[in-house]
């Protein structure tokens, strides 16, 4: 039973603490359109958007209007265009991302995913020219996102992947220079990539999906900053935990609710429900606002690992009782530039890199929106990723880098995207990679626990 009391609290998540669904995902599977002819190929690919997502963006607004639950984004994830590529022998496979920026223009929706390609154990033909292509597909689109899992815990590291997508950073940056290198927020570099994930810039729709799926992913940092705000001074660690848990399943409720709705009225199948916390710029929406409201006197400070590895778990234990369907990356999301206490940490000297990739072995995803100089070597890039694929390999849970070289920016600029994707301050890199290990190649072999059958 739904008391009144329950219906105010839900009310004023949504009006005063920002609690919306962040995303409502179409994922379609792309096989029937694969063709040696790349125009032939790039032709179905529209098609196929356009007729399978035709419905998606009315019905969302629908859903919003009936419910009242503000749907922020619309989105689609595709098949990996890899495997597409891997039909046709053309060189340069950036027209399918030419076609998908188009459908998704077409149909509404903010960004589609998919540009992708899954290399952790080595690269096919397909593969390689899809990376090749990502620079010019990513200055040439507006709404394609791309991204690339070079390791998992099962195969390891495949550090010549790592070491290619360095170079693919770099020179995404460079192509998109003009726009504050805006192509990086576009591209990220996984370890233990999932299916359905319904989030940007990673979203892909796996081989093991149906057809047509509808996943969502919640947001609500700025509810649970609110609770705890709530709390009395003196509560300790376990009342918090459990407070987070109360508001998480009312949160992921909410996820559920839309995600069914959604489905049935679109008729394709429920995905799954993604718990993660998803900060956006707007004032109190912020993961480091919650860290913060801990106890913990910055974001960045000691304590703040411990923090967030606390909310982490009290976010998924209390959305797991809010839905059978938890999926893609279900947890905390700390990406710098859209988040304003992050932003603050990080301009007042409390929040480092280093202390960033310590705080990705328990958060949900990796180093995420974090704009570094634009002389960073291409060694750097590669040693971070190697860094973080490492964390996500040795502690079998999925981690990425999405790293915005600012093209003739120095540390303490700022570079601005606007929307969701913020502001980015531009920070301090450790430039002691050295120029050997990143280019020694091969293969960094999985982990002893990968051994489990």
């Amino acid at each position: 039973m739904i008391t009144p009391e329950e219906i105010v609290e839900t009310l004023t998540m949504i009006t005063q603490q920002n609690l919306d669904v962040r995303t409502v995902t179409m994922g379609l599977s792309l096989s029937a359109c694969a063709d040696s002819n790349i125009e032939t190929m790039a032709r179905k690919v529209y098609d196929r958007v356009t007729w399978a997502a035709e419905s998606l963006v009315p019905v969302a607004e629908q859903i919003e209007r009936e419910f009242g639950i503000p749907i922020v984004n619309k989105r689609i994830s595709v098949t990996p265009i890899a495997e597409l590529a891997a039909a046709t022998q053309a060189h340069d496979v950036s027209p399918l991302a030419t076609a998908l920026d188009r459908a998704a223009a077409e149909v509404g929706v903010d960004f589609l995913g998919g540009f992708s390609a899954l290399v952790h154990k080595g690269s096919g033909d397909g593969d390689r020219r899809l990376i090749e292509s990502i620079p010019g597909a990513l200055a040439q689109t507006d709404r394609v996102c791309a991204s690339v899992n070079v390791a998992t815990t099962r195969a390891g590291i495949n550090m010549d992947a790592v070491f290619q997508m360095a170079q693919t950073i770099q020179a995404t940056a460079e192509a998109t220079a003009d726009r504050n290198s805006i192509g990086c927020a576009k591209l990220v570099v996984f370890a233990n990539m999932v299916e359905d994930n319904p989030f940007m810039a990673g979203a892909v729709h796996g081989s093991g999906e149906p057809d047509e799926v509808i996943n969502v992913g919640i947001s609500g940092p700025g509810a649970v900053r609110a609770v705890l705000a709530s709390m009395p001074p003196d509560a300790d660690l376990t009342a918090i935990a459990e407070a987070i848990k109360m508001t998480s399943f009312k949160i992921t409720r909410v996820g559920e609710l839309v995600a069914r709705e959604a489905a049935k009225r679109l008729g394709v199948a429920m995905g799954i429900v993604d718990l993660s916390l998803a900060p956006t710029p707007a004032e109190g929406d912020s993961v480091a606002d919650i860290i913060e409201a801990m106890g913990v006197g910055r974001c960045g400070g000691p304590g703040t690992t411990a923090a967030l590895a606390l909310l982490n778990d009290a976010v998924k234990k209390g959305g797991a009782m809010g839905t059978s369907s938890v999926g893609g990356l279900s947890g905390a999301f700390i990406p710098v530039s859209e988040d304003q206490g992050m932003i603050r940490a990080v301009e007042s000297g409390a929040l480092s890199m280093e202390k960033l990739e310590a705080m990705t072995s328990v958060c949900s995803v990796g180093l995420d929106m974090i704009a570094v100089p634009g002389d960073t070597t291409v060694e750097t890039i590669a040693g971070i990723i190697a860094d973080e694929c490492a964390i996500g390999v040795v502690n079998s849970k999925t981690t990425a880098v999405r790293l915005i070289p600012a093209i003739g920016r120095a540390v303490g600029d700022r570079l601005a995207f606007g929307g969701l994707l913020g502001e980015a301050p531009v920070m301090n890199v450790n430039q002691w990679a050295g120029t050997d290990f990143a280019r020694r190649g091969g293969r960094f072999p999985a982990p002893l626990q990968s051994l489990r059958n």
